[in-house]
């Protein structure tokens, strides 16, 4: 029963990932120049304010503002074979598909910079991470893998008790079944994940060509998970009635938890000019962000079924016993001693036994970062960027730029970050082109690699590498304010895992995980 409810945890932490471009929990796309381009480090521009704050001061004296707005829609699709799915009595097929859907309508995001003389201050007011939100109507396949599994020892357990019985009280059609591990459920589960960022910092100009900067960014996490299973049955018998017969909802599974923490991210960055050329880089440090949960959660308990099934073993045994003609004293008696014996027999102990162990002895795993008033490691990995430019002619400009987190050592719960390969690589390239004073085009392509292990990998980590290509332009409305739009598409590789079945080594779980990503922007720019 344990792996129940870790399966309901899982699958709403997987349901809360709704990061659109970056690294595992940072947002690149912070302005629409970014989705029009793809490659904005080496830019000189009010966008420059997230993507290269030391170039900033390039800009000119004045007021600069950018406001920008974005919608992004992404479907997650996951691929899952396993035999014993099956056993699902409303869909017995495998492989078998599950789709979630995040949708952002609003990303919003603020640039200014006030440059006077040889300073530049700057802000920056943003989603720095998160977004959106993710629901998977009818949960995920490694839930359904645990619903098959658990009534699968159900049912083994069912064919104990009727050996010690001697007679078919729970292995029948009306009861577990009379074929193994036959199953049904309801499932829903929704996740909701925001990083508010804003960062405020300076930028000097040393000299004519060369600046450096230096700023912080206060990150304010807000995430909520909700999830419940619902109407489990093994075979016709509502797993309720075996748990706790006297509550309908003794075997429902409900998460219901809020998350907030506070982070505060340094950043230093520089930029060089030299000619047709500009060359910058930036460092943010790891964000320290621990999580605090306010949760609401219910889980099915174990504890009581050696009881429950007592109950029902001399239930039954006694109008067995009755309906041959004892008295009701009697009938009990006798019932009561033959449940003593059933209970007590080695084969039906060592399955309940077994199944409590392992309820216990995971307990703490399984519910532990969800638990009420509990704080949870959830850093902001450390982030180095690196970009050149080049503009070939006045109306040209061709960048390329490298984006390298370090996730690996950005602490996540029970430090399962150290299970990745390595880091998050993201590589990118970028050009625009004035087609005259009021018109510029652009695109240009960022490929993101991700460290990802197939340890790591799960509903928990559903992440994949990607290509992301976009187009847009800018339409100079005035002398002082110029229209972005912009759109970007992204191409998510395929990650293939397989893991053997705890129940047998000819089981095998395979999963097949892939996304789908569309990103529509409108920025504007304004000089004042």
């Amino acid at each position: 029963m344990n792996k129940l409810k870790m399966a309901c945890l899982t699958a709403a932490i997987a349901s809360s990932s709704v990061s659109f471009a970056g690294g595992l929990l940072t947002n690149t796309n912070q302005n629409v120049a970014f989705n029009r381009m793809m490659s904005r480090e080496a830019s000189i521009g009010i966008d420059g304010v997230y993507y290269n704050p030391a170039g900033v001061v390039f800009l000119g004296e004045g007021h600069h503002l950018s406001l920008n707005w974005q919608l992004a829609y992404q479907t997650r699709t996951i691929k899952n074979g396993y035999e014993l799915f099956k056993n699902n009595v409303n869909n017995p097929i495998t492989p078998r598909e599950f789709k979630g859907e995040a949708f952002a309508p609003v990303i919003p995001s603020l640039q200014y910079a006030y440059n006077k003389g040889r300073w530049s201050f700057q802000a920056n007011l943003a989603l720095a991470g998160g977004g959106g939100k993710c629901t998977f109507d009818n949960g995920l396949g490694s839930f359904e893998k645990i619903v098959g599994e658990t009534a699968m020892g159900a049912w083994g357990l069912a064919k104990s008790l009727d050996g010690a019985l001697g007679a078919n009280m729970f292995a029948t059609d009306a009861a577990f079944g009379s074929e193994p591990g036959k199953y049904s459920y309801n499932s829903y589960m929704n996740g909701r994940q925001y990083y508010y960022g804003i960062s405020i910092g300076a930028a000097y100009k040393i000299s004519d060509n060369f600046s450096a900067f230096a700023g912080l960014r206060t990150v304010y996490a807000s995430c909520n998970y909700y999830g419940y299973v619902r109407d489990i049955k093994v075979g016709n018998t509502p797993l309720y009635t075996v748990l706790d017969p006297t509550k309908t909802d003794a075997a429902d599974i409900l998460l219901s938890c809020d998350q907030t923490g506070l982070g505060f991210t340094p950043i230093i960055g520089i930029d060089y000019k030299t000619g047709r050329w500009n060359f910058s880089a930036k460092y943010e440090l790891k964000t320290r962000m621990r999580l605090k949960n306010k949760s609401v959660n219910q889980a099915p308990s174990i504890g009581n079924l050696p009881e429950n099934l007592a109950k029902q073993i001399t239930g039954g045994l006694t109008q067995k016993f009755m309906g041959a003609g004892m008295s009701q004293a009697d009938a009990l008696a006798a019932a009561q001693a033959k449940t003593a014996e059933v209970l007590s027999n080695p084969n039906v102990k060592g399955a309940m036994v077994n199944i409590k162990g392992k309820f216990d002895s995971s307990l703490d795993e399984a519910v532990g970062e969800y638990e009420d008033g509990k704080k949870i490691a959830g850093d902001i990995p450390a982030c180095l960027t690196l970009g050149a430019g080049y503009a070939p002619t006045d109306d040209l400009r061709i960048n390329v730029g490298f984006h390298w987190f370090d996730d690996k050592n950005a602490t996540s719960y029970n430090n399962r970050n150290k299970k990745l390969d390595r880091g998050t690589l993201e590589y990118n390239a970028g050009a625009e082109y004035d087609i005259n004073k009021h018109l510029t085009v652009s695109a240009g392509w960022q490929c993101t690699s991700y460290g990802l292990s197939d340890e790591y990998m799960d509903d928990k980590s559903f992440v994949v590498s990607s290509n992301s290509v976009g187009v847009g332009g800018v339409i100079r409305l005035t002398s002082r304010m110029k229209l972005n739009v912009a759109y970007f598409h992204t191409f998510y590789e395929h990650k293939k895992t397989s893991e053997q079945s705890a129940l047998s080594p000819k089981l095998n779980y395979t999963s097949d995980y892939t996304r789908n990503n569309n990103v529509f922007g409108v920025g504007l720019d304004v000089k004042f």
